[in-house]
């Protein structure tokens, strides 16, 4: 056996072995999983209700520093092509 084809042994049986112990984990992980009791069941009604409410409250919060931000651009655009006309006329 010449180097070669002793690199090329070598290189398929770590690639092999890596590739057998990357299933193994991804079988063992779905197996654990599956034992697992779900997020969702975990809580409570009372419980889910209030974290929708806070989620509501926080994308309302981020629905007006949004409408905050466009409005600062619109004033933004206006004052620069305001501006414009005057940069041309000299």
């Amino acid at each position: 056996m010449d180097q070669s084809e002793f690199i090329l042994a070598m290189t398929a049986i770590i690639m092999g072995g890596g590739i057998v112990i990357t299933i193994i984990t991804t079988v063992a992980k779905l197996v654990s999983r599956r034992h697992e009791p779900s997020a969702l069941g975990s809580g409570t009604v009372a419980q889910i209700d209030e974290r929708l409410a806070r989620m509501e409250q926080a994308i309302d919060a981020m629905a007006v520093e949004v409408e905050r931000i466009s409005e600062g651009q619109r004033f933004t655009t206006k004052l620069l092509s305001d501006r414009q006309p005057e940069r041309l006329g000299r």
